[in-house]
């Protein structure tokens, strides 16, 4: 089936570049890929980019870069999208050198968030190097990572049938868990390669495009001193360390300078389309995964009286 095969890249437009700089590089472990009239790149991998960060005041996703395995894959995609009444336009040469790709098509989905279809997004010149990570990030046919957007209120058959019939993204599960009386999360995961997903959506109330972006690391360590390091410089955290029942990600969730989160975490599930069985799930988290506050509050009431200094071991 035609459709595309990994989330290449995100365009993320920010009002303080500084600080989005010292996040994605000092804390996340990525590497600073170049600089760039209006901003910076940021690697996770050998490609020239994942991140590319700007400068503007909306604080948010501007752009989901989505790879498609050919030439003649992207001619039929496009084709597809158009007949469907999609408005789709094919980017620029300057806007294709700009993105490292080879060929680029410009869109949007049914809530109004820009994408860009291209094939052939270039490799750097030199290897990737973190200054902090003990392994790497995980990528390859998995792409960047995953992201969770918001559907803003518009219905799940109409961002569906645009993801799932013409994009040809396959529905990994869903999760519908009742938070409180009468507030109910419900949110459905879309993978298309083995990533567990690459994209899900969900309606709730949040002010940005995005909730959150994935990125996973290959030594779980690196879970626990990316923990610390945002800890450590006090960057707001959305949820404490913990995991959830359809993906298995062991992971925290941090707070970008931008106000939407960073999922950080190890040990996704890879998905076998020949085996996989669509389910859905009760429950967002299996354990932890709790917000700081409530963590905050049981702390609080420990016995701190007596205690050696550092902890036993």
């Amino acid at each position: 089936m035609t459709g595309v095969n990994e989330l290449a890249y995100v365009v993320y437009e920010v009002s303080d570049l500084a600080d989005w700089e010292h996040f994605g590089t000092a804390l996340l472990g990525m590497q600073l890929g170049e600089r760039t009239g209006n901003g910076f790149t940021l690697r996770t991998d050998e490609k020239a980019h994942r991140w590319i960060v700007t400068e503007g005041p909306a604080d948010d996703l501007a752009v989901s870069g989505y790879e498609v395995a050919s030439d003649e894959a992207l001619d039929a995609l496009v084709a597809g999208l158009a007949a469907a009444g999609v408005e789709v336009t094919e980017g620029g040469a300057d806007l294709a050198a700009a993105r490292r790709v080879d060929r680029l098509f410009q869109l949007a989905d049914p809530m109004g968030n820009r994408i860009e279809l291209v094939t052939g997004l270039a490799d750097a010149a030199t290897p990737f190097r973190s200054d902090v990570l003990l392994g790497g990030f995980v990528t390859g046919t998995g792409g960047a990572g995953h992201q969770v957007l918001l559907s803003k209120g518009v219905a799940r058959a109409d961002y569906m049938a645009f993801y799932e019939g013409l994009l040809g993204f396959r529905i990994s599960d869903i999760i519908v868990e009742e938070l409180a009386p009468g507030i109910v999360a419900d949110l459905i995961f879309l993978h298309c390669n083995p990533r567990h997903h690459s994209v899900a959506f969900g309606d709730m109330p949040h002010p940005k495009r995005v909730h959150h972006f994935m990125v996973e690391v290959t030594d779980i360590r690196d879970v626990g001193m990316a923990y610390d390091r945002c800890m450590d410089a006090h960057q707001p955290f959305e949820m404490t360390l913990g995991m959830h029942p359809n993906d298995h990600m062991f992971s925290f969730y941090v707070r970008t300078p931008s106000g939407f989160s960073v999922e950080y975490g190890w040990g996704g599930l890879l998905i076998d389309d020949d085996t996989w069985q669509v389910r859905t799930l009760d429950r967002l988290h299996s354990w932890g995964h709790r917000p700081p506050e409530a963590v905050h509050a049981l702390l609080g009431q420990a016995p701190f009286t007596n205690q050696t200094p550092g902890g036993a071991h």
